[in-house]
């Protein structure tokens, strides 16, 4: 049990704060003052360990930098993918070829290894392309309950199915398109690894994908 009046560390952190000039009058407590190394178990001068927590610093420093440029990089490829995407869209030649051209964008600008859309609503001139084709009453009203892009696990979709390979599917994302009148489609990335699509993700990358394809495909709608 300690004194009533007794100095404690905190008085003396204290006077030592609001003394800057007690180490001048006092230097050789500088030298002589002995700390623990962190990187170790001997002992260093107050001087060395105050060198050894700057260098510390400055490196803690370095790496945030090296983390910032790393993010600056990838957002860089990340705006220059989607330039490219954007730029096929607008360069489609037809409206019929553009469901295709857009799929085989997003292959291959995001590194997706497989893409599907579906289409409905269209102008009668499109009813007959596949890209129209094998769309369920069910998978209309799921894709219209989405207020997001939904990730996730495979947990057997009816859209999955209009990929290439389904069978090899474990994680997916299903993004809605919408025009102006409501739903009109559904685009949906499939990927065998089951970590490609959590449910954890953020969406809103995703979500501008759909709001570009939705853009592009509202020239297969009918004229009003």
């Amino acid at each position: 049990m300690s004194l009533q009046g007794a100095i404690t560390e905190a008085d003396i952190a204290n006077y030592l704060a609001n003394t800057p000039g007690f180490f001048e009058r006092h230097a050789e407590l500088m030298a002589s003052i002995q700390l623990t190394s962190p990187h170790g178990q001997r002992a260093v001068s107050l001087q060395e360990r105050q060198m050894e927590m700057l260098r510390e610093k400055i490196k803690a420093h370095e790496q945030q930098i090296m983390e910032m440029v790393r993010h600056g990089r990838e957002n860089v490829a990340i705006a220059d993918r989607l330039y490219r995407f954007t730029r096929t869209l607008l360069l489609a030649a037809t409206p019929g070829g553009l469901p295709v051209e857009l799929v085989q964008s997003i292959r291959k600008e995001f590194i997706v290894p497989q893409a599907a859309v579906r289409l409905w609503g269209l102008d009668a001139a499109f009813d007959s392309l596949p890209f129209t084709m094998g769309v369920s009453d069910d998978t209309r009203t799921f894709a219209d309950s989405l207020a997001s892009p939904y990730c996730g696990l495979n947990s057997g979709f009816d859209a999955v199915a209009w990929l290439d390979e389904p069978a090899t599917v474990m994680s997916t994302a299903l993004i809605p398109l919408r025009g102006a009148q409501g739903t009109i489609g559904l685009l949906v990335l499939g990927s065998p690894d089951p970590t490609r699509y959590s449910m954890d993700m953020g969406t809103e990358f995703l979500a501008r994908i759909g709001e570009l394809a939705s853009a592009a495909l509202s020239r297969l709608l009918p004229v009003a």
